[in-house]
């Protein structure tokens, strides 16, 4: 994706089965789980790099021991900075004591960090500031261990005033209105209540205050905390918790937006939000790591059961398609097939804005991210010429001379690297986005890949603002000069804002809606918007089951194709020789290509959730009223 765009959060649940000296004995180090915990947070690290956080808690420890252990980085490198804290903090205990170096339990005594259950997150800032105080995970402490809540979560709610509203009306006082805040305070409530019933429960039935603890960690319902607690919830979400005592959860929404996996096995429980890492850290086939189920929870016990719970109702499945596209690693086999697929499906429509002359066309691709539909581009133009080369033979029949037929084989897609990201450069640039000169030079291209009688076909993940190629990679691409660019978006058009953890709030950002309402302008049609925003406010009061996402109504009257020529017009920058066209991928090969994630609302205005519809039209309303903030 040419266009900076942050996104999703990655979360990594870690619940080591065996006591340590287990770990020590097979594996030679006690620190197994937080070794393990670093890896899984680094393999995820594409998923956020604003911040990154990790709590433990240690099992069974005595009264007076430190058993919960938290720390958190907004540093440049956090996952990196994070455990070089742990780091320290263990090699200054082993200086001091060498005696714990062989000695596991006085390790996980005396360490911090040094524990069972393992929670990691790494962050994208999608809203508020990115200080230490927004960085998961969150923590709920209380002297009573079993009230104490870890949360961290992948997650964005729509109608954060709503459950803040909540919270006051059950009489608490949230320190902030921020959706992380008030989805821990209301499982926290919950927590509280179960807990306080159990204590009275078990006091009737004759034990004691001390008695009582163990008592409540085994009959504890987490389940049910949980359906109580996310009754409202409207939004899109994977949530993890640890309870103080040693209980662990991971929560996925009803409609599966947010995504989340588990492996099992005798020694360890992992979760996280994507498969390839689980797989890869524990080295595990494909078919062990299992997809948690929308609207179900997995729930880890302090004495280690595990059970998958089904918390709400499920909803249809709109799981997220940005992360088949664009988030998730691409190492994953369904995904890294899925975007070969994306980029298969769109070569028909190259075909025809090249004139079906691939001889005199090079295909690349920008950034790394968009090499796997890259591939999936070239072998299908690899399937169009070995077909035209049957042809070809087949006309020439017996006759065919060695020659001839060594010239029709020679036939191939001429594939070149024309652009290269100058990493080092574009870190310096970020401090000043505003120096074009500086944005212009990004990228490096391959002088002499391309001549002045080639089409350059570019693939992009996707066209999100299209300020990147404007400002930048399409001034550079015509300095090879090319008769015509043709930019290829393995994705739909963005149209409208994503509320459920990607950072495309605002409408006026997207090129597509520019690209809509410049058509609106050459039509003297924009009598539209204010039809539109009257709508939009008539249903601010209404109830969110009833809203209409009545944007739908700016695009309707154009094709993705007119929409996709003006973007093209739009994103010429000023004195380019070469032709420029856009070609996005349409919504049905979208959804060919990845039949099992139809979350589809950023393309369409499909929203999964009655919230986002309340969210677009507070978007628009935003646009028309021209403020500069966010819906949600």
């Amino acid at each position: 994706m040419s266009d900076a765009i942050k996104h999703e959060c990655g979360i990594s649940l870690i619940r080591l089965l065996k006591p340590l000296d287990y770990y020590k004995e097979k594996y030679g180090s006690a620190f197994y789980g937080v070794n393990k915990m670093y890896l899984m947070m680094e393999k995820q690290h594409n998923r956020g790099q604003d911040g990154a956080g990790f709590a433990s808690i240690k099992l069974d420890v005595e009264p007076g021991q430190r058993y919960m252990s938290r720390v958190r980085s907004v540093q440049a490198q956090p996952i990196q900075d994070i455990f070089a804290q742990i780091t320290d903090r263990i090699n200054r205990a082993f200086e001091e004591h060498p005696e714990y170096i062989d000695d596991a339990e006085a390790q996980k005594k005396h360490i911090p960090y040094i524990g069972e259950v393992l929670l990691g997150h790494v962050r994208y800032g999608t809203f508020g500031k990115n200080s230490i105080e927004n960085v998961h995970p969150f923590l709920r402490q209380n002297n009573w261990m079993h009230r104490n809540l870890i949360v961290a979560g992948n997650f964005n709610m729509t109608n954060v005033t709503e459950l803040f509203d909540n919270l006051v009306q059950l009489g608490q006082h949230p320190k902030e209105m921020a959706d992380t805040v008030t989805v821990m305070e209301k499982i926290g409530h919950f927590l509280d209540d179960a807990v306080a019933k159990l204590y009275k429960q078990i006091k009737k039935e004759g034990y004691n205050k001390m008695e009582a603890s163990p008592l409540i960690a085994e009959r504890l319902n987490l389940a049910k905390i949980l359906k109580k607690a996310s009754k409202n919830w409207d939004g899109g979400y994977a949530m993890a918790g640890l309870l103080g005592h040693g209980d662990a959860f991971v929560l996925r929404d009803p409609s599966g937006i947010r995504p989340a996996y588990y492996y099992q096995d005798e020694e360890v429980v992992v979760v996280a939000s994507e498969r390839a890492a689980i797989q890869t850290v524990f080295n595990v086939k494909y078919a062990a790591v299992e997809e948690l189920d929308p609207a179900h929870a997995i729930i880890i016990k302090k004495n280690g059961t595990v059970k998958v719970k089904k918390i709400m109702e499920p909803l249809e499945r709109k799981a997220c398609s940005f992360e088949r596209i664009y988030f998730s690693r691409g190492s994953d086999l369904e995904i890294y097939q899925e975007r070969k697929e994306l980029g298969r499906l769109i070569f028909p429509k190259i075909l025809e804005s090249i004139d079906h002359d691939i001889r005199n066309t090079v295909f690349s691709y920008i950034p790394n991210t968009a090499e796997t539909s890259f591939l999936g581009m070239v072998r299908e133009a690899q399937n169009y010429l070995n077909k035209k080369k049957e042809e070809l033979i087949l006309e020439k029949g017996s006759g065919i001379t060695r020659d001839e037929l060594h010239e029709i084989l020679e036939i191939r897609p001429r594939i070149e690297k024309v652009a290269i990201k100058d990493a080092k450069l574009r870190t310096f640039i970020t401090q000043d986005s505003s120096r074009d000169d500086l944005v212009a030079h990004v990228y490096d291209i391959t002088y002499g890949s391309v001549s002045e009688s080639d089409n350059l076909v570019i693939i992009d993940d996707s066209i999100v603002r299209g300020t990147t190629l404007k400002n930048s990679i399409l001034g550079i691409l015509d300095r090879l000069s090319p008769k015509k660019i043709i930019v290829v978006s393995s994705a739909p058009q963005i149209r409208y804002p994503d509320c459920y953890g990607i950072d495309m709030a605002k409408l006026e950002d997207f090129i597509a809606f520019k690209a809509a309402l410049e058509l609106h302008r050459e039509n003297k049609s924009l009598s539209v918007v204010e039809d539109i925003y009257n709508k939009c406010k008539e249903q601010l009061n209404k109830d969110e089951s009833q809203i209409i996402n009545y944007v739908k109504e700016f695009y309707a009257p154009f094709s993705a194709d007119q929409i996709s020529e003006k973007i093209g017009q739009l994103l010429c920058p000023e004195g380019i020789k070469a032709e420029v066209e856009i070609i996005y991928q349409s919504i049905e090969n979208l959804h060919q290509a990845c039949p099992k994630n139809l979350g589809d609302w950023y393309f369409t205005g499909d929203y999964p959730t009655p919230g986002g519809n309340k969210v677009v039209n507070k978007a628009f309303i935003n646009f028309y009223e021209g403020k500069n903030e966010r819906a949600y």
